[in-house]
């Protein structure tokens, strides 16, 4: 069954860079305005292969759904900071494997609203719903009726918190806002999350948040240990905290070659509340 949240209109300003835009851009879609493939551009001169990391990012999803549905069991996702629907959203890889998946999808962003049908178009036995929340307010998103009426948090959840949390500073208290969420699911629940790093390359990411910041866009990087702290309450599965493309290489619907994993410079890992 799918409901759709009735789409509000929205004002999309295209003349100004847009996290959600760039990231489409460099995923190869058709949602997106200069403004965006102009930061776009300036960051990929910074990292020339930005373009393939942000699709290890979005192959990541794909393989942490499966693993999930697969081998965890997992029938219920809250995924937070949507992003533009493309290939492979979290719906479509988790009703190919059990028709019954329930998914909530919440992003704040305008233009995501705007996509928001396209998120929606899941099985027939399947839910899916569109919250227009913030996680700067994760309890907001919790009280939202549109969770509570799809998905039963009596029973586990995962919570995809993939490529999102780089867009809060340390003084956003990012634990704090993962820590809501995590209390709110009971155990067995799955927490997702990749976090870009200036581990691997620090003058270039430090670049990369320079620009992103000169646009208006809050970017920052953080360390391996800072990125585990993420996944306080939680214990990892195997492998780990490893760089998105060495994470379950074997869970890929296609060749499994992924080259050097410290190309794509993302930290990435799933934790289970015990």
């Amino acid at each position: 069954m799918n409901e759709n949240q009735a789409a509000e209109p929205v004002e999309i300003d295209t003349t100004v860079a847009h996290e959600a835009r760039v990231y489409d851009y460099w995923l190869g879609g058709k949602d997106n305005y200069p403004a965006d493939r102009a930061l776009g551009d300036v960051i990929a001169g910074h990292i020339p292969t930005i373009k393939t990391m942000a699709r290890a990012n979005r192959a990541f999803l794909a393989r942490s759904v499966r693993y999930l549905v697969a081998d965890a069991g997992i029938t219920q996702f809250l995924d937070i900071g949507t992003g533009i629907p493309a290939a492979g959203n979290t719906h479509e890889v988790a009703q190919r494997l059990d028709p019954g998946a329930r998914i909530v999808y919440v992003d704040k962003d305008p233009i995501v609203l705007a996509h928001a049908r396209a998120l929606m178009s899941g099985t027939p036995v399947g839910r899916t719903r569109f919250i227009h929340a913030d996680l700067e307010d994760p309890r907001g998103i919790l009280d939202n009726p549109a969770l509570a009426e799809t998905l039963d948090l009596g029973e586990p959840v995962a919570i995809m918190l993939v490529a999102i949390m780089m867009y809060f500073r340390d003084a956003d208290r990012p634990c704090d806002i993962v820590a809501t969420l995590l209390d709110a699911v009971p155990p067995g629940s799955h927490l997702v999350i990749t976090h870009p790093t200036a581990d691997f390359a620090p003058e270039a990411m430090a670049a990369v948040a320079a620009s992103a910041e000169a646009s208006g866009i809050a970017f920052q990087p953080r360390s391996h240990d800072d990125t585990l702290a993420l996944f306080a309450g939680t214990e990892l599965v195997a492998p780990g905290l490893v760089p998105v493309a060495a994470w379950r290489p074997d869970l890929t619907d296609g060749p499994t070659a992924v080259g050097d994993p410290h190309s794509a410079w993302y930290w990435s890992g799933i934790g289970r509340k015990p």
